[in-house]
C-alpha cells in the first residue's frame, strides 16, 4: 500500500503532465483506490503484470530488482507519460505503444485510483481513472488528447 509520500507524488505527476495538455486536474477517489489496491495485491500475489477486467481506465506499471526495489510515485506516471514520444498529434486516435500516456492525460478523466504493492524485489503499481478514456468513437481523442500548451 502507498504511503503519503507515494499518493502525493502520484497524483501530482499526474495533474503536471495533465496541465501541459489543457486537462483539469484528477482528484482521489476511494473506491477507485480500493479496487486499484487490490489489483496491484493480485498482481504482487501472482507475480504477473497485467489489467484487471475493471470498466474504468487502468494503467499498470511493475518495477523489479535487488531488494529493497524503490518505487515512487512518479516512477510510473513518468513511465506511463514518455509514451508520449510514440504518439502522432497529427494523426489522433489509437495508436500502438501510447495507452498509457493517453490515459494519463485524457481531459474527460476527473477521478484517480492507485494501488501500489511490493514485496521488496517487486513493485506493482495500478492507477485507475474514471471516467476512462482511450474511447475510440470518432473525434474523442481529438478532444480529449491535447498538444501541449
Amino acid at each position: 500500500m502507498a504511503d503519503e509520500e507515494f499518493q502525493q507524488e502520484f497524483l501530482n505527476a499526474h495533474n503536471a503532465y495533465r496541465a501541459l495538455h489543457g486537462a483539469p486536474p484528477l482528484t482521489y477517489n476511494k473506491e477507485l483506490c480500493d479496487e486499484a489496491q487490490k489489483w496491484a495485491d493480485t498482481c504482487l500475489r501472482t507475480h504477473t503484470l497485467g489489467h484487471s477486467d475493471t470498466e474504468e481506465g487502468e494503467n499498470v506499471f511493475y518495477k523489479s530488482g535487488s531488494p529493497p526495489v524503490k518505487v515512487t510515485g512518479k516512477d510510473a506516471v513518468d513511465a506511463w507519460y514518455s509514451e508520449i514520444k510514440d504518439y502522432n498529434f497529427k494523426k489522433p486516435g489509437s495508436q500502438s505503444g501510447t495507452g498509457h500516456f493517453t490515459q494519463v492525460v485524457w481531459k474527460e478523466s476527473k477521478e484517480l485510483g492507485l494501488g501500489m504493492a511490493t514485496d521488496g524485489r517487486m513493485a506493482f503499481v495500478v492507477g485507475q481513472y474514471r471516467p476512462p478514456g482511450n474511447f475510440t468513437n470518432p473525434g474523442q481523442f481529438e478532444a480529449n488528447v491535447l498538444p501541449k500548451e
